[in-house]
């Protein structure tokens, strides 16, 4: 089944806030953010403009990995930059294959230089999930001979 629709209607259906952080704020400073926001993700920002990307991931692999201290190490040592973005007309099909292809969880939706939302791969699965319940409801309800025409 092929998946229609664009990134902007996810955003429109999850809201565009996205949660920020500077890069000279402390990975530990962004861990306290993420979990208070329950989220796995922050868009790095210096001065308005889009620096980065700061994940679980970062911190696994960048900080406990290598024996770094959270409290010592700010995020624009261990952020992942440039960030992977995306734009709000993107097909959903075509984000969730590049998000595959380069194995990332999180991507930021930019309008030009503008940051309007975050996607997460666990968006992309659940709008995968609506929208096939929706088509087999549809279906059904053709096979029963109760859709609207």
């Amino acid at each position: 089944m092929e998946i229609t629709g664009t990134l902007s209607s996810i955003l429109d259906s999850k809201g565009g806030q996205v949660w920020t952080i500077p890069p000279t704020a402390t990975v530990l400073e962004a861990l306290q953010l993420m979990a208070d926001r329950d989220i796995g993700a922050l868009a790095v920002v210096d001065r308005g403009a889009v620096v980065g990307i700061f994940s679980e991931r970062d911190y696994a692999r960048k900080v406990i990995l290598h024996g770094k201290s959270s409290k010592d190490t700010d995020v624009s040592e261990v952020m992942t930059h440039p960030p992977i973005t995306v734009s709000p007309v993107q097909r959903i099909d075509d984000c969730m294959r590049m998000m595959t292809s380069k194995r990332t969880r999180h991507v930021l939706v930019m309008d030009g230089a503008d940051l309007i939302g975050m996607i997460s791969i666990g968006d992309l699965v659940n709008w995968t999930i609506s929208a096939q319940k929706d088509a087999i409801g549809q279906l059904s309800h053709y096979i029963a001979g109760s859709y609207p025409v």
